[in-house]
């Protein structure tokens, strides 16, 4: 445990990195890799959470743009990320890593209610924890979700998985000469309007001073890696030293 930086971390993925190679739902493998990269350091000892969005099945701001009521089409994306949760814990679960899904929505059946204390308590037993339905309010993203639930256990770092290793001054795939930040500050992320996260996740996370790890997971053990302290991706931070 003692050569992780990170003790306690949580970790953000997007449902459309579920698809894998699809055009929807959830690429069985996907999960599986997840699993493989976190599970050095479950076993290490390092409190893992998780919140996964649901874009690989429903997004609701899609819904909205289509005409749906927003309200309604964001409680639907909620309900997706729920089922994003669930293949998650079954997966992790087989890959020998006790795990809880605790959903912001009250779904008895399939889930636990979430309450703060007790996820908590989940990490503290070595249970990685994954929070599903966002907030459990509609007009708010999953992001937003993820920088609430870290700042709530008391995470080190919000890290989150992206197709790329860390956060450009621009889109890296159109413009090959873009520039790869190491750091860069919450500040500068807002006025430049990086997207690294909602503008909403990201003013949490600066008011709270809980630092964003940008990382590409499919990389070489980056997650490890990155737990390490090692330069993996980018770090959002309150000001660059």
């Amino acid at each position: 445990m003692s050569e992780y930086k990170y003790k306690r971390v949580l970790l953000k993925l997007s449902g459309e990195a579920l698809m894998g190679g699809k055009d929807f739902g959830i690429d069985e493998s996907v999960p599986q890799l997840i699993a493989k990269g976190i599970k050095p350091a479950h076993d290490a000892g390092v409190d893992i959470a998780v919140v996964v969005g649901g874009g690989n099945i429903f997004r609701g701001l899609t819904g909205a743009a289509a005409g749906m009521d927003r309200a309604q089409a964001d409680n639907m994306g909620m309900l997706a990320t729920v089922i994003n949760s669930l293949s998650l814990q079954d997966t992790f679960e087989k890959a020998g890593m006790d795990c809880r899904v605790m959903s912001a929505i009250e779904m008895h059946a399939v889930s636990e209610t979430y309450i703060r204390r007790r996820a908590i308590r989940h990490l503290e037993k070595g249970r990685i924890t994954i929070f599903a339905a966002g907030t459990g309010n509609p007009y708010f993203t999953t992001d937003t979700a993820a920088a609430l639930r870290a700042c709530e256990i008391g995470a080190d770092v919000l890290m989150k998985a992206t197709k790329v290793d860390g956060i450009y001054d621009m889109d890296p795939v159109t413009h090959p000469e873009a520039k790869k930040f190491d750091t860069i500050t919450y500040s500068e992320v807002l006025t430049r309007n990086l997207q690294v996260m909602d503008s909403t996740a990201t003013a949490l996370c600066k008011d709270n001073h809980m630092p964003i790890m940008v990382f590409n997971l499919e990389g070489d053990n980056a997650f490890d890696r990155a737990l390490r302290g090692e330069p993996v991706g980018t770090t959002v931070v309150e000001s660059e030293e």
